[in-house]
Order: structure tokens, then C-alpha cells, then sequence
């Protein structure tokens, strides 16, 4: 396979990464016919008659003013949807307003919309199918609540596993993500609303995210960073955004490598480049390939207009990124005379597709002595916050705002029956009592109700804490309105301001709804610290309480939990983190002190099954002791009903693993190397090279907790009959699955493919080229064939700027998962 254009690059020395220099664009006849030098040309310029008729014609009638307007956000939405971004569009020729949204899980507006499952759970599910129907939902509901551009999706591959963003992602491995985002997009976009695929390139973790400088080879970003990139364009999104970081030492929003040579010259992308919001850096971005800066015209407002007046840009520049605008508004017919009405939403609809998701992308890691699914008429004790307060979505700008989602120990108790003894235990407190007047010297903090501080006023008071024992405290601040934050001895530790446009605090309420946010602290007794609590009210009163539990009252809910679980006949503990935009994560642990509540409770009952509502890959001390594990994600507002439907088996879990599950922070492909992550003074390195999530593992021979693609079912499978060939141009791997066992369900055969012996590129132990999910019936067997596309049997050659295929001898395995393969053969890849 060879990439549409060939590109020449002149490197500086290899220093173990790939510094790009320069850019020649290489013609057939080997000429030279273009130049990446910084001559003030629109990068990619279309030629004469590249636009349609309409749009050329809409261009040469806008004045100058009127085509900057279209390039940079900043003005006032008067239907303040709560969007992220607006455009005014252009009135006099027909030129709608753009309103721009978030997106991954669901549209992100001031309204209610449908809460989806992470994209975590969605890739999970390992099924094209359902990411089309997905994203149909978005574009509906996005369309029906007066939104033209979605921010989505994100289609960075989870390289760091603690990564803030990790649940808003599609997994580890590039085939998986790129056919998951390529039917996600395809359903965006068929309702009509313009996708953004983000963030371009490199950008995989929150540390330092707007600084730092990614070093990365060639053959890595081909294989590894780009893949979902390229199938989002494939299948037609309208818009790209560009990150905040640095690749090769050049902030990829100016990046002309990454937004012109790749992204429109090789992949022929024809939508328009948009900057993450804050991203772009110069006016000249634009000649670089940058199209749209957001949310402001900082530099492509006043500045561009200057630049062009003055010659330093040409205008020419402006029209192509003005043209590839109008070009996507065409294309979904919002420049027609009469656009298309906006669709109602179809909230019943959409809840069935999130529900379907919940259920499909619910992946059982463990399940021991057939604990699961849990019998009719078990007396269960559910344990956990979240089991009363469910986690919904992750945090950041991709939460959102559903119109109701049940708490699952309420639907477990529906399920179970009337004669089944359900009961509650909280197990960790967030929420504890009002730090009182003896700790603080002071009144305690709680400005609420008639007390409350009044619009327009502000919160600003110092407290001096002593604490009265010695152990781990949990503090929380708890809002209404605009929000407060905390600082413990200086250090801020407690937020519940909005940040990035979205609620901020816990994706936990509080019983009574407030904004919460909980920090914990080691304290000794008698040891005094100075706390400082500030807030503005707003438009609106603000609330605020300040609330702790001690170590001595977590000591006795847990110990309430344990009892509860002893009588119980089987006890069933809800976990979570809180993953978000805007930071990593601390630790792969579960935070606060969940993993010794679990110990607790599994001590106490032998017999625990564990929920995780996690947005991505956590450690699990307590594996040992527990029967069964199920991650359900963060499930959307359908969650409580899938977990229950999924816990007493009215559908078998089918979900495998989109990212390796380690055991510990220290093995992992970025430990142990600061220049791998989170980066040292700026700069950061992917010397781990193609051997990301999977890869690594075999690579090293390190033994994951969970490996990539594992899934466990309530059912049984065997695989047999491997034939494969290489066959009219195309590897063809065809075997039969059986269910054996004695439940309906549904598998997903993975086939791996070994390196070929002829690339001199380093290339992976094994690497997925190819899936299907299937289901069956009890004793029902399926014959199933899976081409293998040539892209996948290739490797990036940086020497000569191409795909190289792998001829050869090539090693085949067909399995449950990348450790557990059950079919091993071999084919001659020739061509």
C-alpha cells in the first residue's frame, strides 16, 4: 500500500527520534513541485475550481471582514444553548451561524441530553454496528438542540494509562480505534451534524498537555497516533482540531507536516482545521494549515486582518480556509435555500442505543465459581456510593447533563424480586457531617439557605483546622451556584468551580444534589492547619458547607459495610474513579480508600462481586479475594438498568478489553522513564516506539493484570478448523466458533498477525488485524472469514516516506484475546 502522495524528508541527525526539517511534495516524474519552506502561500491551496459553484460564488461576494468572521470564534450566541463555540455566519448571503458543542459521550449544552456510555465502554464492545448507531444519536440529538459542529470524536490512543482523558477515548490498539471512530462518524454525520475528530496529533495525556514537546519517529506516529485519524477522515468528517502540544519541536496548530502534507495532501482531507480552544499560536498558522482559531480571534481576528492588508499574507490564504468552511456547511445542507428542519429528539430511542451500549461494552474480568449471574431470590448487600449516587459520565467538557439516571441499587432491588432482601451500606462517606465548631475555633461553614451568600457577593473566610485524631480524613466542600474553592496551608485542594465550560467538583452529588468535591489528608492529632475558603455568588446565591469525616467514622462505615455483606448471601461492592479533562490521574488505584473497603467486605463475605464504574484500566488488590469482576465504565444514564440486566444474566456480558489492565504503575510501557512521562522540561519522548499498550507487554514478556481483548461471557466457546490464504490480493483467515455452553451470548474472535521477516522496520510480536462479533445460541457453531486489508500487514518505511507491505511467511493467531489465542497458523503473504 503507498500513501496517495509520496513525500521526500530532509532530516537533522537521528538523535533516537525523527526530527522533520523540511518538506518536499515529490511529483511522479520525481520533480520537485512544492516546497514546505516558509513562503507566505496558502498551505494546500485548492486550484481554480476546487470549490462548488456555490461556494466560489459566496467567496467572491464576502468582503474581507466577512470572511475573517469565519475563521475565529468570540461572538455572543443570542440562544445561548450552552454551546462551546459560536460564529455569527454571514446574514446578507445566506450564510448560517455555527454553533459548536462537545461531544464524546453525548452533546455537552446547557439542556439535557442523552447521557452515553464512555467511549471506553463503546470501543469495548468491539462492534461497528453499534458506534454507527452511537453516533446517530449524537448527531440527532446535537441537530435537535441547535448545534451544527460537534467537538468529536477524540480519537487519541491511550498510550499513558493514568491519562485524564483516557475514557473519552477508543483503547490502545490502532485497527480497534479506527474502525470504532470510522462507523462513530459515519453516524454523526448522517444526521447532519459536522464532526470534529480531535486532537491531532500526539496529544495522550493532561500533564503538561499545552506545553509539552512530543519527540515521536516517524513509523510510530504512521502506526500508532494516526491510524483513527486517517479512518475519521475516510469516513468523511467535516472538521479536525489541532492540539495544544508541540510534535517534532512545532505546535501541531502550526504544524505543516501534520495539517498539510499528511492530513490533506496524503489522506485528502477537505474539511477545515479548527485549534483546541486556546491552541493556536500565530497569525501564520494559517499558511501553515490551520483554518479556524477557537474560541476567540486572538490572532485570526484583527491581526489576520492586518497581515493581509499589509501583504504579509495573502488573502488567497484566507479563501481556502473560508472555502473549506463553507465547504462542510454545504455538504450537510445548511447553505441550502431552505435547510433541512431540525430534527426533534428521540429520547426513548436514544436511551435503548445507550442501554445497548452499557450492556455490550460491560466487560467480565473475573467470575469464579459461577457468581455471576446472581441467582433469583439472593439476598444481596450492595455496597458503595455510587451504587445510591450513580457516575454517569466522566468529568471535563464530556460531561453531561442527562435527563435522569436511576441509582443501580435501585434497579438491582427491582430485579431481584420482592422476596429478595436488597439492602445499602454507603461503605466510604463522601459527603460526612459538617466540620464542627471544636475543630475550627469557629463557627463551621455553612452559608445555606436564608444564610447563603447573596448574588453578587463573595465568599472569604480562613479557618484554622486541629484535627483530633491521627488517620486519613476525608474534607468536602459542598455547593450550590457559582461554586468555592479551598486551600489547605496554601495549596488549593478543593474545587466545585465550573471548569472547561462544565460542572466542576466530584462526578459525585451529594444525597440532596449539591456540587461536591472530597479531598483526603494524612493528619496527626492536635496538629493545626490554615484553611482558606473563597467563592464569588454570581448571577445566583451561592451555598457552601464545609464537611469532613474523621477516621474514626470511616473506620465504622466500613465496618457497617462488612456486617451488612456477612449477613448477606452474596455482597456486591460498587467502585469508581473520576477520570477528567485538565489533569491525570494520581495513582492506577481506585481513589480515597476503596481498595480497603473492599478487602473488608470480601473478608467478610467470600462471596463479592465487584462493579467498577471506571473510565479506564485500575489496579486490583483485592482480585484474590473477590468472585467475579465486572467493569461496566462510566455507562451512561442507562447504567443502573444495564448493571442489573448484566448482574442476574437477563444478557451475558460480551465486552472485551479496548486497553490492557496493569498490575501496577511500575509495569507499564511509559514507567520508570520520566522522558516517556510525563516529560522533562518539556520535552517528552516515545522511545517505546510502536510497542505501545499490548505490544509492550509482548515485547518485554511483562505480565498485564487483565490483557488487551479479554472479555469473559456467562457462556462458553471453542474455536477450530483455522484456514487461512492469501487470496485475490487480500489475506483471508476463516475457522468456526461454537458456543458450548448453556447460555445465548456473544463472542468476538480476535486474529493477530506475527512481523514478516523481510521489513528491516521494528515491527510488533503480534498485532491485531482483525475481529468479529458474533452471536450465538447454545451448541450453535458459526463459520466465519475475516480479510485482513493490506494497511494492516505493513509497516511506515521513514526512509523512503511509504507503507511497506510484509511479504513473507507470516504468523496468524485466532483467540479470545491478545494472551489467550487458541488458533495458530501461518500464510505466504506474496504480491
Amino acid at each position: 500500500m503507498t500513501a496517495r502522495t509520496r513525500t521526500r524528508t530532509r532530516r537533522a541527525p537521528r538523535t533516537g527520534t525523527a526530527v522533520v526539517a523540511l518538506l518536499l511534495t515529490v511529483g511522479t516524474t520525481g520533480t520537485v513541485v512544492g516546497s514546505a519552506a516558509a513562503a507566505p502561500a496558502p498551505a494546500s491551496a485548492p486550484a481554480a475550481g476546487a470549490f462548488s459553484p456555490r461556494v466560489a460564488a459566496l467567496l467572491a461576494e464576502m468582503t474581507l471582514d466577512e470572511k475573517i468572521s469565519m475563521v475565529h470564534g468570540g461572538a455572543t450566541d443570542p440562544e445561548a444553548v450552552g454551546a462551546a463555540g459560536y460564529l455569527p455566519g454571514v446574514p446578507r448571503l445566506g450564510i448560517p451561524e455555527l454553533r459548536l458543542a462537545d461531544g464524546p459521550a453525548g452533546v455537552r449544552v446547557a439542556e439535557s441530553a442523552t447521557a452515553l456510555p464512555a467511549p471506553a465502554a463503546l470501543a469495548s464492545s468491539f462492534d461497528d454496528t453499534l458506534a454507527r448507531r452511537f453516533g446517530e444519536v449524537i448527531g440527532r440529538d446535537g441537530r435537535a438542540l441547535g448545534v451544527d459542529v460537534l467537538l468529536s470524536p477524540m480519537t487519541n490512543n491511550i498510550r499513558v494509562p493514568v491519562a485524564g482523558r483516557n475514557f473519552e477515548t477508543f483503547g490502545e490498539d490502532p485497527l480497534l480505534a479506527s474502525r470504532t471512530v470510522g462507523a462513530e462518524v459515519a453516524g454523526i454525520q448522517s444526521q447532519g451534524l459536522i464532526a470534529t475528530i480531535k486532537h491531532y496529533a500526539a496529544n495522550n495525556q493532561e500533564e503538561n498537555r499545552f506545553d509539552v514537546d512530543v519527540q515521536v519517529d516517524e513509523q510510530t506516529l504512521r502506526e500508532i497516533e494516526l491510524p483513527a485519524f486517517r479512518a475519521a477522515v475516510e469516513a468523511g468528517a467535516g472538521s479536525v482540531m489541532c492540539s495544544y502540544n508541540k510534535v517534532g519541536g512545532t505546535h501541531a496548530c502550526e504544524n505543516e507536516e501534520l495539517l498539510t502534507t499528511i492530513l490533506r495532501e496524503q489522506w485528502g482531507f477537505e474539511g477545515w482545521v479548527m485549534s483546541d480552544w486556546g491552541a493556536t499560536q500565530s497569525t501564520q498558522a494559517i499558511t501553515a494549515g490551520l483554518d479556524m482559531e477557537m474560541p476567540r480571534g486572538t490572532y485570526f481576528g484583527e491581526p489576520l486582518k492586518e497581515a493581509i492588508l499589509a501583504g504579509e499574507i495573502p488573502e488567497a490564504a484566507l479563501d481556502t480556509s473560508v472555502g473549506r468552511i463553507l465547504t462542510q456547511v454545504e455538504r450537510v445542507g445548511l447553505l441550502d435555500a431552505e435547510p433541512a428542519p431540525r430534527p426533534e429528539r428521540d429520547p426513548a430511542g436514544a436511551a435503548r442505543v445507550a442501554q445497548e451500549v452499557a450492556e455490550a461494552g460491560a466487560v467480565l474480568l473475573k467470575n469464579d465459581r459461577g457468581a455471576l449471574p446472581l441467582a433469583p431470590g439472593t439476598g444481596i448487600a450492595v455496597i458503595g456510593p455510587t451504587a445510591k449516587t450513580p457516575v454517569v459520565t466522566g468529568g471535563g467538557s464530556s460531561r453531561v447533563l442527562p435527563e435522569s439516571a436511576a441509582a443501580p441499587v435501585d434497579a438491582i432491588a427491582a430485579r431481584a424480586g420482592g422476596n429478595a432482601q436488597v439492602g445499602w451500606s454507603v461503605g466510604e462517606d463522601l459527603e460526612g457531617v459538617l466540620v464542627p465548631a471544636e475543630a475550627l475555633g469557629a463557627e463551621p461553614l455553612a452559608r445555606v439557605g436564608e444564610d447563603a451568600v447573596p448574588a453578587g457577593e463573595a465568599l472569604d473566610r480562613s479557618l484554622t483546622l486541629t484535627a483530633p485524631e491521627t488517620g486519613t480524613y476525608t474534607l468536602s466542600l459542598q455547593t450550590t451556584g457559582a461554586g468555592a474553592r479551598v486551600s489547605l496551608d496554601g495549596q488549593e485542594v478543593l474545587s466545585t468551580r465550573s471548569q472547561f465550560g462544565a460542572a466542576g467538583g466530584s462526578l459525585i452529588a451529594t444525597a440532596d444534589g449539591w456540587t461536591n468535591d472530597t479531598h483526603y489528608l494524612e493528619l496527626e492529632a492536635g496538629s493545626t492547619h490554615q484553611l482558606t475558603v473563597t467563592g464569588d455568588a454570581g448571577a445566583q446565591d451561592l451555598q457552601a458547607r464545609l464537611h469532613w469525616v474523621t477516621p474514626s467514622a470511616r473506620e465504622r462505615t466500613v465496618q457497617e459495610a462488612a456486617e451488612a455483606a456477612r449477613s448477606a448471601g452474596t455482597a456486591v461492592v460498587f467502585a469508581y474513579d473520576e477520570g477528567t479533562e485538565g489533569v491525570d490521574r494520581s495513582s492506577l488505584s481506585l481513589p480515597g480508600t476503596q481498595d480497603e473497603l473492599i478487602a473488608a467486605v470480601a473478608a467478610a463475605n467470600p462471596n463479592t462481586v465487584v462493579v467498577l464504574n471506571t473510565g479506564a484500566a485500575v489496579t486490583m488488590p483485592w482480585l484474590s479475594s473477590v468472585r467475579a469482576v465486572l467493569e461496566t465504565w462510566y455507562p451512561g444514564q442507562e447504567g443502573a438498568e444495564a448493571t442489573a440486566r448484566l448482574l442476574f444474566g437477563d444478557v451475558s456480558p460480551s465486552g472485551k478489553l479496548s486497553q490492557t489492565f496493569p498490575v501496577s504503575e511500575d509495569v507499564t510501557p511509559v514507567a520508570g522513564d520520566p522522558l516517556r512521562y510525563p516529560g522533562v522540561d518539556g520535552r517528552q519522548e516515545y522511545s517505546e516506539g510502536i510497542h505501545v499498550g499490548y505490544r509492550w507487554y509482548d515485547a518485554t514478556g511483562a505480565e498485564p493484570l487483565f490483557p488487551f481483548g479479554h472479555g469473559l461471557s456467562y457462556t462458553d466457546f471453542s474455536y477450530g478448523d483455522l484456514r487461512v490464504k492469501d487470496r485475490d490480493g487480500r489475506v483471508e483467515v476463516a475457522f468456526t466458533v461454537t458456543n458450548t455452553g448453556e447460555h445465548a451470548g456473544a463472542e468476538v474472535p480476535q486474529v493477530y498477525v506475527g512481523p514478516s521477516r523481510r521489513l528491516t522496520q521494528e515491527q510488533a510480536v503480534k498485532s491485531l488485524v482483525g475481529y468479529e462479533k458474533v452471536f450465538l445460541a447454545p451448541g450453535q457453531s458459526r463459520r466465519l472469514s475475516i480479510s485482513v486489508d493490506d494497511r494492516w500487514l505493513s509497516s511506515w518505511s521513514a526512509d523512503d516516506d511509504t507503507w511497506e507491505l510484509g511479504t513473507g511467511r507470516r504468523d496468524v493467531w485466532v483467540g479470545t484475546s491478545s494472551a489467550d489465542l487458541a488458533l495458530h497458523g501461518t500464510v505466504r503473504v506474496r504480491r
